[in-house]
């Protein structure tokens, strides 16, 4: 029964998704200075310097990297150095089926400015982690991208973030069935 539920609402979900996902603009901004790269590679050519909040328009996504256009150059921007406007529909009718109404498309909705980063990248299976082989240069390498903390909390700041903590999934591998 929780299973069956829990199924109408991911498709419930998944429907009112979709309308948004088909508007989901494709300009975007540089979050911090970063390099515009001939190919979506640490060791690609910098094709240009980008300076924080340069507009880019997004051309593909892949992985770890997104394909954009910047100052009418195309290239490729690591997609942890970029941020997404989007805009939030609301109902001025209230909650129940007319929310989901204004979530797809339909009703009167007034509009939201707010701001949305999501990336999605595949995982390591438990095959890739028995077959890797570590690599100092690399990890050299990726050593030297993460932020100190003084630089990760006035980005919080700056972007106004406030900390969230969720709950770890239950060892059992199943989720809360409500």
């Amino acid at each position: 029964m929780a299973a069956m539920r829990f199924t109408m609402m991911l498709a419930m979900l998944l429907a009112a998704a979709v309308p948004w996902l088909a508007r989901a603009q494709d300009q975007g901004f540089t979050n911090r200075a970063t390099e515009l790269k001939e190919r979506a590679a640490a060791d690609s050519a910098t094709l240009a310097s980008l300076p924080e909040n340069t507009p880019v328009k997004v051309l593909a996504r892949g992985g770890g990297w997104t394909r954009v256009e910047a100052n009418g150059k195309p290239g490729w921007v690591r997609v942890f150095h970029l941020r997404f406007p989007s805009t939030v529909e609301s109902s001025t009718s209230g909650g129940g089926l007319a929310g989901l109404g204004s979530a797809l498309g339909f009703g009167q909705s007034r509009n939201k400015q707010a701001t949305l980063a999501t990336t999605g990248i595949r995982g390591l299976s438990t095959e890739d982690v028995k077959n890797a082989s570590p690599d100092p240069e690399q990890l050299r390498r990726m050593q030297s991208f993460r932020a100190d903390r003084p630089s990760a909390e006035r980005f919080a700041r700056e972007a106004k973030l406030a900390e969230s903590r969720i709950a770890a999934p239950s060892e059992s591998g199943k989720g809360d069935s409500r």
